[in-house]
């Protein structure tokens, strides 16, 4: 019930503010997504920790990657990462009453996953946004949630594009969403979820043909930080 009030409030907010403002609403579309996560964590008795903020550039264009167990993945990564962001999810999250031209209006992104050439020029035309702007898109290269919480094979759009906009990776890890609530389950239960920021991985000087050295480094990075270890230094391999 909060979760659909809060939905309401804040997203009718960015709808209307967004078709009055330029620059895809300013920053209301920054504002309004960050107090619409953290009153939904509120009322689910849900806690955030977040560990390596000092890892992010702020101001800069990248790609978060990150492991995706759980509605509640979207909400913590909404409240609580301190960059300008938009998410990248699958085109039916449009369809939702309100969500769906809230996310639209504030300029995050939609993919059709059933039409390849249709992703990829949705991803295109968010590319020029996020490095005029320097924003960070946030990726579940996984396309969907985990029904087990283990990792799983990472689909190749945050690679390529990385890779074709020059910019670094940003491997995450949300852990403890699932016990609060699970893919598929209605159930809410309060807990504590961690956000671990890994170190940025570079694709400058990267070629297309990288791409898959690119996935299987940042889904080890990704891996690791789920296990909360530390992530080292970029792979010597894929510097140039």
């Amino acid at each position: 019930m909060v979760g659909a009030l809060a939905t309401v409030v804040f997203g009718g907010m960015a709808i209307i503010v967004a078709r009055l403002a330029t620059g895809r609403g300013g920053r209301i579309c920054d504002w309004a997504p960050r107090v619409w996560g953290k009153t939904i964590l509120w009322a689910a008795g849900a806690k955030v920790k977040v560990e390596g903020l000092e890892r992010l550039n702020r101001g800069e264009p990248q790609i978060m990657v990150s492991n995706h167990q759980s509605w509640f993945d979207v909400f913590a990564l909404s409240a609580y990462l301190p960059v300008r962001f938009r998410f990248v999810a699958k085109k039916e999250l449009g369809r939702i009453p309100i969500y769906g031209r809230a996310w639209k209006a504030c300029g995050h992104v939609s993919v059709d996953r059933g039409d390849r050439a249709a992703a990829i020029e949705s991803l295109g035309q968010a590319s020029e946004e996020v490095k005029d702007l320097g924003l960070t898109m946030v990726m579940f290269p996984e396309g969907t949630r985990s029904p087990t919480g283990e990792l799983q094979r990472f689909k190749k759009g945050a690679f390529v594009l990385a890779i074709q906009l020059q910019i670094p990776l940003v491997p995450i890890a949300v852990v403890g969403s699932r016990a609060i609530m699970r893919k598929g389950g209605r159930r809410v239960s309060s807990g504590e979820i961690t956000i671990r920021i890994g170190d940025p991985i570079s694709s400058e000087g990267l070629a297309f043909r990288d791409r898959d050295a690119l996935l299987k480094q940042s889904h080890t990075a990704v891996a690791e930080l789920m296990e909360g270890n530390e992530v080292g230094p970029e792979s010597p391999a894929l510097r140039r």
